[in-house]
């Protein structure tokens, strides 16, 4: 057997088309989606994110906006920035690219982003819409796995099995959420996890996001399983790879995402389905 890759590129590109639809459709009613993105300090990565994200705006159709600061700027300046922000009706999303200098607490930056405009998903208050079932944004990069999902098919998941490995607050536990949304009986399991193979052989999906190399491989999952790469690490020769071993893994996997191309460009597609959701409910206000 040997999997069939689930295409991020590919599904991203169908995704986006839908979003500059809807854009165009707003923008003609007098109402252009905005996206503020900002950016502090000088992180090399960070800096590729946020050019990637605005190219996509600007794609779509969307307004965007680029604030960059210097690595100087207070936790105070910054809190302004984004009060300004949450009261400007040209913005309908506000993302402050993480991470933050160390001077300033991420935990209070991101509260303080108004839920109506949270469109990474990390506020509080989406997190708390998400565990009740309530209307609110999901977070980006679980919200891309659960597209894939759907992109073969699995979208009610009720019998399945799905084995998360990772709790982080921004894939881990709202992925496990969104599965168990969907109908997925979900074990999550992490660091402190015996045994991590025993339950990823039952698992129907494998969702691997923790930051390691070959955390799940061939034989720990049962054929046919579907196995969903949100890592991004490098291997030995420097060559960008994810968490799960790819090679040995397709042979036994039903479905697999690669890395690259896979998980990866569906998180800043989620974050424009965000915005045009927080554009679309401004309108809905708005009328």
């Amino acid at each position: 057997m040997t999997a069939q890759l689930i295409d991020g590129n590919a599904l991203s590109k169908q995704l986006r088309s839908e979003v500059a639809e809807r854009a165009a459709a707003l923008t003609a009613k007098g109402l252009k989606p905005g996206l503020a993105v900002v950016l502090v300090g000088d992180n090399p990565a960070s800096q590729v994110y946020v050019r990637n994200k605005v190219k996509a705006c600007e794609d779509v159709g969307f307004h965007s906006v680029l604030e960059k600061y210097d690595a100087s700027m207070t936790e105070a300046e910054l809190l302004a920035r984004v009060e300004a922000l949450n009261n400007d009706p040209s913005i309908h999303g506000i993302l402050v690219q993480l991470p933050l200098p160390k001077h300033i607490d991420d935990h209070k930056v991101i509260e303080a982003i108004s839920p109506l405009k949270d469109v990474d998903g990390f506020h509080v208050a989406s997190a708390g819409a998400l565990m009740v079932g309530e209307v609110g944004f999901k977070a980006c990069t679980p919200y891309g796995c659960m597209k894939m999902l759907e992109s073969i098919g699995m979208k009610d998941l009720r019998g399945k099995h799905a084995v998360v490995i990772g709790r982080s607050n921004i894939v881990g536990k709202p992925m496990a959420m969104m599965l168990l949304q969907a109908n997925a009986t979900v074990t999550v399991t992490h660091s402190g996890t015996a045994a991590l193979a025993h339950h990823t052989r039952q698992a129907d999906i494998v969702v691997a996001a923790v930051g390691k190399r070959n955390v799940l491989t061939a034989d720990m999952i049962k054929p046919g399983a579907v196995v969903i790469d949100v890592g991004m690490n490098r291997d030995d020769a420097g060559k960008l790879c994810g968490d799960v071993d790819f090679a040995g893994l397709k042979e036994v996997a039903g479905y697999i995402t690669p890395v690259p191309g896979g998980v990866g460009p569906m998180t800043i597609t989620m974050l424009l389905v965000n915005t045009m959701e927080a554009a679309e409910r401004a309108a809905a206000q708005r009328a």
